[in-house]
């Protein structure tokens, strides 16, 4: 309200026309390696988004123009970086809130995935990387290839590989460790249009219009954008919809480590009863896991794609339908003394079906071993018949689990721009 109090004074004040001005500025968002959410830590980070802000927020400034370019260092898969860099365009256009962009504002998002252009104007000025000539020549060479498929790159250029072959891959060490950071960069463009307020400042002592002691700082509205500091977080929430179909409801949480590598744990509860006719479903145990992703799928998103794991959990049943019963683990124990116990190896594969969903398939293979019982009903009582060892080698588990995908960054993107 002060700015537009302002701005409507100095223009009576200044007794002339006012035309607005048309002004550009330009900043860069850093991003950690693999990464899309934006960490307001990194050094120059917080002071791009408060300069920004105080563009956007400004009530006698128009928003014309935004571009956001997202891009992303050479390492990884064409497809991760495709994927990567468009997120981190989305993130930082998810900063700005609808209400400073007008109809008229036109906005621009865009990706462009490894950015090899970047690396050789970065490659160029720096007078320290190990054979420069040979490695500038072709980082030129790519970069005329690259230009050639208008600036679509495909797994088939074999950039990437070609650089680290340079000789022994001395270059590429250096480039990884020195140059490639820089390169974790998205840019933003803004034109905007401003009315220009006349110098209202006299002789002595530093004044402001309307007696303002100092201008008002700029609105950090990013503290209440959807920014993350540090990591991106990805869980999961699943349930295995084929114990779900036999009325053993299951819920299992899974949580990504880093390094392509995951946690889970898995529960399986359903108590099911009717006393005057003797029939029971019970069952009731889970296990934990530990998984290791792998393959295209994995490498682009975590949580996605095929997965090897072990595990180890516990079980115990009572089924009976008005005959026989067995029960799984022996009665009157506790949980541990009375269960089951299983260990084996999985595999499994994580499908992706919507922006936050998947359908995980695995199947486990191991040990299965402990103690059961048979009974028989008798009026009120239930008598025992037998107790058995289980000592069973084969499949142990079997999953296919609605997977429900929760944390920043842990979506599946969709088709667009010719990247994921």
């Amino acid at each position: 309200m002060k700015n537009t109090l302002l701005a409507i004074l100095t223009i009576f004040l200044a007794g002339t026309p006012v035309k607005a001005l048309e002004r550009n500025d330009s900043m860069s968002i850093k991003f950690h390696q693999g990464h899309a959410e934006i960490d307001t830590l990194i050094p120059g980070n917080k002071a791009m988004l408060v300069r920004l802000d105080s563009i956007l927020t400004s009530s006698i400034t128009h928003l014309n123009h935004l571009s956001i370019i997202g891009g992303a260092s050479p390492e990884g898969s064409v497809k991760l970086n495709d994927n990567l860099s468009d997120r981190r365009a989305e993130n930082i256009l998810s900063f700005i809130p609808d209400s400073y962009i007008s109809s008229n504002s036109e906005i621009n998002l865009s990706f462009i995935g490894r950015d090899w252009n970047g690396l050789y104007n970065l490659a160029n000025a720096d007078p320290d990387i190990p054979f420069k000539t040979e490695t500038m020549n072709l980082l030129n060479e790519i970069s005329i290839e690259l230009a050639s498929e208008n600036n679509k790159e495909k797994e088939t250029n074999n950039f990437l590989e070609r650089l680290k072959a340079l000789r022994g891959g001395l270059p590429y060490r250096y480039l990884y460790d020195n140059v490639f950071p820089l390169l974790r960069t998205s840019r933003i463009y803004v034109t905007y249009s401003t009315i220009p307020t006349p110098d209202l400042t006299i002789s002595g002592p530093e004044i402001y219009p309307l007696g303002i002691a100092e201008y008002p700082e700029p609105i950090f509205s990013y503290f209440n954008s959807p920014i993350k500091q540090g990591r991106n977080f990805y869980m999961a929430l699943k349930t295995n919809m084929l114990y779900d179909i036999l009325a053993l409801p299951s819920l299992s949480a899974e949580f990504y480590l880093g390094k392509n590598f995951s946690a889970v744990a898995n529960w399986t509860y359903g108590w099911w009863d009717t006393d005057r006719t003797h029939r029971y479903w019970r069952a009731y145990g889970g296990d934990l896991a530990v998984r290791w992703w792998f393959g295209k799928k994995a490498s682009e998103k975590p949580l996605t794609g095929h997965h090897l794991g072990i595990y180890g959990g516990i079980l115990t049943y009572d089924f009976e339908f008005g005959g026989t019963g067995y029960m799984g683990g022996l009665p009157h124990e506790t949980l541990w003394n009375r269960s089951l116990r299983m260990a084996g190896v999985e595999y499994g594969y994580s499908l992706p079906i919507a922006r936050r969903i998947n359908i995980d398939f695995t199947i486990g293979i191991g040990y299965l071993g402990g103690k059961y019982i048979k009974y028989i009903p008798d009026g009120g009582r239930y008598l025992w018949q037998s107790t058995h060892k289980i000592n069973w080698f084969g499949p142990t588990k079997a999953e296919i689990s609605l997977v429900w995908l929760i944390g920043n960054g842990n979506y599946n993107p969709s088709k667009k721009g010719g990247g994921i």
